[in-house]
């Protein structure tokens, strides 16, 4: 990771951590890079619905325009939709505004190559030395500089293929989902809808500020409510910009991603689509999703938390299904990301394939009780290698033996140290979390 490229783009709070000049040079080397061999690059840009989505939308096309390129805005867009439209219509690139799952006063860019993957790292490291003034870029003149457009017809393109790849009927199904007032506005309910499906919808009325606002995906209570209460067949709650997805069978039981896997990998290998028989996890995935796996003769690979992991693991060996417990699923036959709406697509293609209820599916599969805990640390180095906490590590460990694990690793994106713990009870969770949490507050590495 660099400077201000995390696992998952530049992201923060906007107009403090992530600034419009920020973004206005993130455009401008973009627009360069891309427009050095030809008149007009060619790049793509979307956004979810935060407030502050507008001006980074419009400080990348500046910057983007004043070296050359031409942008084609698609407006508001699940992150996947530019993926794929990027490979597809054969764009230099494409940038995502989006700060995912935060709260609405944080933002994100998120920028893809030409194959709509995130972008390469080496390139990432060029743009910084440009963020941080330690390289210059002539700016275009006269027809060579660029212009922007409102790109109408991206949107139609993206759900068509959606309903291409899972042409599922599904006439009959009641479904509801949570949009999170975010990204799946654009796209979920017009999908299911033209599929066949009665679809209830909650949080879909974006106002700039309520994106993820006790809803979508990491605020699953409202949609579990609502299934229940209105006897949908399945809950949809995505993330703010629609690349993950969180379910809800019609006991009103939550479906992560786990889950997720084992219903797919199992479908994929009874009608041999599960290339290799692998599925791919991270490291997070739960103890009790690989003794299931084991149990359904399916092999699995563990990978660093995050999708771009999740991704480089299955192109490297052309496996099919991966994912996290997020929520975050590849279907790496069809996609290159992590797609909240294909998801649901492929889990209502299973229950219609086999005739079967979310709950049938999902026998074979007990979820271990899992606690994670988050320190605030003033150095997430300086912890990891400290002796003594290494050694508590190992205690746990050795005293959850096969019954349980522990995981400790840094945040990706913030100062923290997360905890996690699975066991056959939440008191013993509890328990052995707390003894590596209150070593490091002990050993004075906790942050104020």
């Amino acid at each position: 990771m660099g400077k201000y490229f995390g696992t998952d783009g530049v992201r923060g709070r906007a107009n403090e951590e992530l600034t419009m000049e920020m973004a206005i040079r993130i455009g401008q080397y973009l627009g360069w890079y891309y427009s050095q061999n030809k008149k007009h690059a060619r790049i793509l840009i979307g956004k979810d619905t935060r407030l502050s989505g507008d001006m980074f939308e419009l400080a990348l096309a500046a910057g983007a325009t004043s070296t050359g390129a031409n942008c084609f805005l698609l407006g508001v867009c699940p992150t996947p939709a530019i993926s794929y439209l990027v490979n597809k219509e054969k764009f230099d690139c494409g940038i995502m505004v989006s700060a995912s799952h935060n709260p609405y006063y944080d933002n994100g860019i998120k920028i893809f190559n030409h194959e709509g993957i995130k972008m390469e790292e080496e390139l990432l490291l060029q743009i910084e030395d440009y963020m941080d003034g330690k390289t210059e870029l002539p700016l275009a003149t006269g027809d060579k500089v660029g212009e922007y457009v409102s790109w109408e017809d991206g949107m139609e393109i993206y759900i068509s293929w959606l309903k291409e790849i899972v042409p599922v009927d599904l006439s009959g199904m009641k479904i509801a989902v949570d949009l999170a007032n975010g990204s799946a506005v654009s796209s979920a309910v017009e999908t299911l809808t033209a599929l066949g499906a009665t679809v209830e919808a909650i949080n879909n009325s974006p106002n700039g500020i309520n994106i993820n606002l006790k809803a979508g995906s990491t605020h699953p209570e409202g949609l579990q409510r609502f299934v229940t209460e209105n006897e949908c067949d399945l809950g949809l709650a995505f993330d703010g910009d629609a690349d993950r997805l969180i379910a809800v069978n019609s006991d009103g039981d939550l479906v992560d991603g786990d889950f997720i896997l084992y219903i797919l990998g199992r479908h994929l290998k009874n009608v041999n689509r599960l290339n290799k028989n692998m599925v791919v996890t991270t490291v997070m995935a739960n103890l009790g999703l690989y003794k299931a796996l084991d149990q359904s003769k399916i092999d699995y690979i563990q990978t660093d938390v995050g999708d771009k992991y999740v991704l480089e693991e299955m192109q490297k060996n052309n496996y099919y299904l991966g994912g996290e417990q997020s929520g975050h699923i590849i279907f790496y036959e069809n996609a290159v990301t992590g797609d909240g709406l294909l998801t649901g697509l492929k889990l209502l293609e299973c229950m219609k394939d086999t005739n079967k209820s979310v709950q049938e599916l999902s026998e074979g599969l007990f979820i271990y009780p899992q606690l994670l805990k988050n320190v605030r640390v003033k150095d997430k180095n300086i912890v990891l290698h400290d002796e003594d906490i290494q050694n508590e590590i190992d205690a746990v460990a050795a005293d959850l033996g096969e019954d349980g694990r522990i995981l400790v690793r840094p945040s990706g994106t913030e100062p923290l140290i997360r905890v996690m713990v699975e066991a056959r009870t939440d008191e013993i969770c509890e328990e052995c979390v707390d003894r590596v949490c209150s070593l490091i507050n002990e050993k004075g590495y906790a942050a104020n």
